[in-house]
């Protein structure tokens, strides 16, 4: 039966088809026309191909449908190469660069002298919607990398060309061209069956972008979009984009007197008054959580001597990230390079194996669990700075823990246990992630063998958490594989915060050691471990997730007093000093504004309880409580009010 193949299905399965069938047909005529006509593309034997391809041997077989986000994935790529091919068509003499799907969308960047108006915008959407709706075939080919440099070359695209030279520095022999129309680009694909399928279009904006993206090449013009499968669930997103515009922590931040940001300080955030406030709250209930859980808060200097960043392999392998200072008592006559010799602290690691080795330890004192906000500091580039999401300072709720080997699943737990505290303060649902080592060998420390036991052990703790987790291969740390916990917000949105890493080369780097119960000396292993992450990208998530309504016990002002006239400014007076002297966050609104306005603005400010006080409730002693967002709680007295705050506004870990 040589020319039948056996084709494996995902439930284990199996069905022959003569060889040389194309997928899409063998889709439709062994297991339904239903799942042709649902099928985006397939993966055979793991690998994502097109569905025109044929089946020329014995293969597993799964097809992806539009059900998928996977799918969308494609489709969006899709929509790139029809975005494109409208471009040139509607601006001739415009050359296209590279275009991929990224989350939410896609990107082109094009170089064209004539910037792109939100009328182009307009007209490029329209026209690549009607572009789809042609349902021209993606089509493959393969060819030389000769081939393929005469092609682009003949069509005047400098930047394609200049790319297939570093496809065949790579070692590359061919490569694969898809078209649709007379239109063609190169890429891996794959590609859906056409252009049909790909749904509906939407164009975002237009941004600079430098090629490569490095600030001495041209600069290109990059076209956002996005693109669904139907109207209904682009109108979604769209509505879902509003929503994060309102609760955009940038807007809101400065607006309830949160944070600020000034051009001399560039990546740094100014913490105001109320920002601060919430900074303490998180800080000081971490604190506490961590305290009871056998931490030990340390502090550590801020600059160190680059003797300490060699040791530790930052040097080699981060040393651009890192703030290099000029060690003013090294040879002037040597070259500022060779003089940059100190840098600000980028991670607190290092400082704390310096603690751990200053002196002898036991068996008998692990795990040793060392506990820090220090500031820190790392060289991001000026364009990546966004808000509070990346920052040149921060801090983090940074720990270090040093345990014998026996010790790790347990601390795992442990671990595991303060995320479950602390994010269910919240409402965050998290899920998990398992990193593994770098594939390029500079861009780690340690050998395969080293990697090979600190993968094993970790995955073994994570095992026994009985959680489910995903494999993400290759992003561990540059010094161990790592554990990311992914929280999702309010709004869907998914973000890694915490993460627990396991390090097996810093003992070694470091010479740490213990005395064990034999009398002989032993590597202890260094678990990372950051429940918030950076103070500063946690508070911009919470910020989004709250649309700024922070619950009672973090809001930076839990309550408002308002009076209803001047009148009554005694009784608001005392009202807001006895539950300040009580230890609660409270305010005195004393302006000469009408009530309505008084509550618009305690709305405006998101401040959990407006407290209302007008002749009623001086005559009976007590507060109307409003809260954020309108509800009514009617006249009580006050002490029944400080308990309604104790209730919800004591920290909750």
């Amino acid at each position: 039966m040589a020319d039948v193949v056996k084709v494996t299905l995902p439930d284990g399965s199996t069905k022959e088809a003569p060889r040389g069938t194309r997928i899409l047909d063998f889709v439709k005529g062994s297991i339904g026309a239903g799942l042709a006509k649902a099928a985006y593309f397939a993966r055979v034997d793991g690998e994502p191909v097109d569905l025109s391809r044929a089946l020329d041997r014995d293969v597993k077989l799964e097809v992806v449908t539009t059900r998928s986000p996977e799918a969308l994935e494609v489709a969006r790529h899709d929509a790139a190469h029809v975005m494109a091919s409208v471009v040139q068509k509607l601006y001739p003499g415009t050359q296209v660069t590279i275009g991929p799907s990224i989350e939410d969308g896609f990107y082109y960047d094009f170089a064209r002298d004539q910037p792109f108006t939100p009328q182009d915008l307009e007209a490029i959407e329209k026209a690549t919607n009607e572009a789809i709706a042609a349902d021209l075939p993606f089509v493959r080919e393969e060819v030389s990398l000769e081939e393929a440099v005469a092609l682009f070359d003949g069509l005047g695209e400098k930047y394609k060309v200049e790319i297939i030279g570093d496809i065949a520095r790579k070692g590359a022999k061919t490569l694969t061209l898809y078209r649709h129309g007379d239109w063609v680009d190169f890429c891996l694909g794959p590609h859906g069956p056409s252009t049909g399928r790909i749904g509906v279009v939407k164009l975002m904006s237009v941004a600079g972008a430098y090629w490569r993206g490095d600030a001495r090449n041209a600069m290109l013009q990059r076209i956002y979009g996005t693109a669904f499968f139907d109207r209904k669930a682009l109108d979604a997103h769209l509505a879902r984009l509003e929503e994060l515009k309102k609760r955009d922590h940038r807007k809101l931040g400065p607006a309830l007197g949160l944070f600020a940001f000034h051009e001399v300080a560039p990546g740094s955030a100014f913490w105001l008054p109320h920002g601060t406030t919430l900074y303490n709250l998180l800080a000081d209930a971490m604190r506490r959580l961590v305290s009871r859980n056998g931490y030990q808060e340390v502090k550590t200097p801020l600059l160190f001597h680059k003797r300490l960043w060699e040791q530790s392999g930052h040097w080699g392998v981060y040393r651009e990230n890192m703030f290099l200072v000029l060690d003013k008592e090294s040879d002037p006559s040597l070259p500022v390079e060779e003089r940059l010799s100190m840098s600000l602290k980028p991670m607190n690691c290092p400082s704390h194996y310096l603690i751990y080795g200053m002196a002898r330890r036991s068996y008998r004192e692990l795990p040793i669990r060392y506990f820090t906000v220090d500031v820190l500091h790392r060289n991001e580039l000026s364009g990546a700075l966004g808000g509070l999401t990346r920052v040149r300072q921060f801090a983090q709720d940074d720990s270090h823990i040093f345990v014998m080997e026996s010790q790790i699943p347990a601390e795992v737990e442990r671990i595991t246990g303060l995320m479950k505290t602390v994010y269910g303060a919240f409402g965050l649902e998290f899920s998990l992630r398992f990193s593994t080592r770098p594939p390029n060998p500079a861009d780690r420390v340690g050998d395969d063998a080293l990697w090979d036991k600190a993968e094993g052990a970790l995955r073994a703790a994570l095992d026994t958490l009985g959680l489910p987790w995903e494999l993400n291969p290759g992003d561990g740390a540059f010094y161990g594989p790592k554990i990311d916990f992914v929280v999702t917000d309010s709004l869907g949105r998914k973000w890694q915060t915490c993460t627990i890493q396991l390090d097996y080369a810093a003992p070694e780097r470091f010479d740490l050691s213990y005395a064990g119960d034999d009398n002989r000396e032993h590597r202890p292993v260094v678990i990372h471990r950051a429940v918030y992450g950076s103070f500063e990208r946690f508070i911009a998530i919470l910020t989004e997730h709250y649309a700024g309504a922070f619950p009672a016990w973090l809001a930076p002002v839990q309550a408002r007093v308002l009076t209803v006239s001047d009148r009554f400014d005694a009784w608001g007076r005392e009202v807001a000093d006895r539950l300040s002297a009580q230890g609660w966050r409270v305010e005195l609104d004393q302006s000469s504004d009408k009530l309505g306005a008084k509550i618009r603005n305690a709305q405006l400010a998101k401040i959990p309880f407006a407290l209302v006080v007008g002749e009623k409730e001086v005559e009976a002693k007590a507060v109307s409580p409003r809260r954020h967002g309108g509800e009514d709680l009617k006249a009580m007295p006050l002490d029944a009010f400080a308990e309604l705050l104790r209730r919800e506004g004591t920290p909750p870990y």
